[in-house]
């Protein structure tokens, strides 16, 4: 079995990536999302306070919203 990795530079990094921090998430905690962030930096991080693990049922409005522009922003 092959020991590389096919998230390289060339090919995971070149996809535009937006992470977005669910602050009240208490399945992956917010000190959780912080080190994915920084293990594998995204090109924009948006935080949402008060949102839950299943942003789309805590804040539906403020991540529709924010798709939307992300939609704009990179496409």
């Amino acid at each position: 079995m092959s020991k590389d990795s096919l998230l390289t530079s060339d090919r995971y990094g070149s996809i535009s990536r937006v992470y977005v921090v669910c602050e009240g998430d208490r399945v992956m905690d917010e000190e959780f999302q912080r080190f994915v962030i920084e293990d594998s930096p995204p090109n924009e991080v948006k935080s949402f306070p008060g949102a839950g693990h299943m942003i789309m049922l805590s804040k539906p409005k403020d991540i529709s919203l924010y798709l939307q522009e992300i939609v704009a922003r990179y496409p």
